[in-house]
């Protein structure tokens, strides 16, 4: 039997699962950044953070802020909230931490959170998408329309960080649905850095 798979908005109750995720992927590679931090990246703009639900609990996360392009987020500093914009300040949006757990990968679980992120990005008028690619994953967001940026080297995001940026698309496909079977029951610690995108 397979479990449903759903995007929300991140909310309160999430955090606990959102924190444990976030440490089991990152904690080893030196990269986690702890609840406040993280809560901080998302406070700063909710609508574009989700979490994923596979079945009853939440099985990945993405946390994406406003961000002036070619900058990034530090990862030893939380962010601080300014009053609310009736337009993005900046049009670029900076995809800080994407990660699936990972016994439910392979799945095109994480296809699917990013291709929501996309077409939330587009909706809100952004024009640019940047991001950090850690562990050497810069060949996997190549391959997604990515470009390096040589000129950046992101400190503090461990050795072959890589500043990438894109601009939105205009047109996007349908909605990937995950393929294989989505099991029940607990997932598998990872700390695989290619799986998360760490913002500055």
């Amino acid at each position: 039997m397979t479990d449903v798979v759903h995007i929300r908005h991140i909310t309160e109750a999430d955090w606990d699962g959102i924190v444990a995720i976030e440490s089991r992927a990152y904690t080893a590679l030196g990269l986690s950044e702890g609840r406040a931090a993280l809560r901080s990246r998302a406070e700063i703009s909710p609508g574009t953070c989700f979490v994923l639900d596979v079945g009853s609990g939440p099985a990945g996360y993405l946390l994406a802020l406003p961000y002036p392009a070619l900058s990034y987020p530090s990862l030893e500093r939380m962010e601080v909230v300014a009053p609310p914009q009736p337009a993005p300040a900046t049009r670029n949006l900076h995809l800080h931490d994407i990660v699936v757990e990972e016994g439910l990968r392979g799945r095109g679980l994480g296809q699917r959170l990013l291709h929501h992120f996309t077409l939330t990005a587009r909706a809100r008028g952004y024009e640019r998408i940047s991001l950090i690619a850690v562990g050497r994953s810069d060949t996997f967001w190549s391959a997604r329309g990515y470009t390096a940026h040589p000129g950046i080297s992101p400190g503090g995001y461990g050795a072959n960080a890589v500043y990438m940026s894109r601009a939105v698309p205009t047109e996007l496909g349908a909605q990937p649905e995950p393929t294989g079977v989505v099991p029940r029951g607990p997932s598998v610690p990872t700390k695989r850095a290619d799986l998360r995108v760490p913002c500055p």
